[in-house]
Formats: C-alpha cells, sequence, structure tokens
C-alpha cells in the first residue's frame, strides 16, 4: 500500500503504536543506517523494481555533474518503460527494516528526511521473509522518489549508466562507491538474492575501475 497523504512527524507517531515504528531501507540504508534504531530485519518487499535512475545533486554528484542513486519503481509502471533488464512477476526487492522506538523517531525522521532529501517522499509498504506468507512488518515506511519527481531520469543505456556512477563525486563520497557498497551489503544480508541491474551495473563499474587503475 502507498500512502498519497502528506506525512508529518505528528502522524507518523499517532500511526505506530506506543512504543516503536519500522523504516525499510533498499539502498544506502542497508549498509549506513540510521543513527539510532533497536533491531535490523532483512527482509524484502513485493511489486516493485530497484533501479539506479534517480540523479543525485546532493550526496554522489553535484548540480553540474549529477551522479545516479536508486528508488523504487511500481511494477506495473515499469512494464510501460523500456528496461533492458528482466524482472520477473515474483522477483522481489531486498533491504533492511529497522525498528525505531517512539521516542527516537522524531529525531531519525528528521536525520532521514534531509538525507533523503532530493526527490524522496515517504511511503508505507509491508515486508517480507522468505517462506512466510504474510508479511513479518506492516506498513514500514519507505522512502521512494517517485517517477513524477523532478530529478527522475528513467531508463538509460547501462554503459552510459556505468560510465556516470564511474565518473560522478558528491558530498558523500564517489557514486561507485555507493553502488559497489549496495551490492556488497546485498549478498550479505540475502546470499541468494539476485538484482541483475544491480550485479550488471556492478561488473560495469569493477571493469572500468580495473581499466583505469582506480576508484
Amino acid at each position: 500500500m502507498i500512502s498519497n497523504e502528506v506525512v508529518t512527524i505528528k502522524n507518523i507517531s499517532e500511526e505506530t503504536d506506543n512504543t516503536e515504528c519500522w523504516i525499510f531501507g533498499y539502498g544506502s540504508l542497508i549498509w549506513k543506517p540510521p543513527p539510532i534504531y533497536e533491531e535490523k530485519i532483512p527482509g524484502f518487499i513485493k511489486g516493485y523494481v530497484r533501479r539506479f535512475w534517480q540523479r543525485s545533486t546532493d550526496h554522489r554528484g553535484t548540480v553540474e555533474n549529477p551522479g545516479r542513486v536508486v528508488t523504487l519503481i511500481p511494477i506495473e509502471e515499469w512494464k510501460l518503460l523500456n528496461d533492458y533488464h528482466v524482472h520477473k512477476e515474483d522477483d522481489v526487492t531486498w533491504g533492511v527494516a529497522y525498528k525505531i522506538n517512539k521516542k527516537d523517531v522524531k529525531e531519525v525522521m528528521d536525520y532521514l528526511d534531509y538525507r533523503e532529501k532530493n526527490g524522496y517522499t515517504i511511503h508505507y509498504l509491508d515486508i517480507y521473509q522468505l517462506e512466510k506468507e504474510e508479511p513479518i512488518i506492516k506498513n514500514a515506511i519507505v522512502y521512494i522518489a517517485t517517477t513524477k519527481n523532478e530529478e527522475y531520469v528513467g531508463p538509460t543505456s547501462l554503459d552510459l549508466l556505468a560510465q556516470k556512477i564511474y565518473e560522478c563525486i558528491g558530498p558523500s563520497g564517489p557514486n561507485s562507491e555507493y553502488l559497489l557498497n549496495l551490492a556488497s551489503a546485498l549478498r550479505t544480508i540475502a546470499p541468494n538474492a539476485y538484482d541483475a541491474h544491480l550485479f550488471d551495473l556492478e561488473e560495469r563499474i569493477l571493469k572500468l575501475i580495473k581499466t583505469s587503475g582506480y576508484l
């Protein structure tokens, strides 16, 4: 489920119980977690694909030379796009869910609202684990940059996309570091998962690094 209402710290607190809320990360939050959390659980969401189709002018690139970071595309919307990679109906998007104590919600959300400010908005999705039909977490907070935001770029040639990621650097570091860390973290939390888009780009980036001799 995606909520289209305006989300605030106040109604996030009201919609959670008296002790906690959950935040799901599918990008840098996997390997660079929130500053405060009580528990983290690997899991996946259904009905979305993860793609490097979001410009980054604030963390992994600049206004003059924007990097590329991941967002989530609803599968039904993705089917209308010209994408190189196939996404099977039973494919899922792995990430990590973090439990946040209610007393820490404002601090954590203030931090994430700044970190995810470049086109991302708050949505609610259910989190699953393997061999469990019912969600293990309902209505986790997820930051998604929709295809309607101004930094969305859509499908791009993989060679051009890899070159862009390889070349870009922003205040948070090299864009290639972001991609390589994400690929490594995904293998750690879900060793049997395969993200064709991510791992294909990783292979291209590693070839560029090997050819040039530097990250």
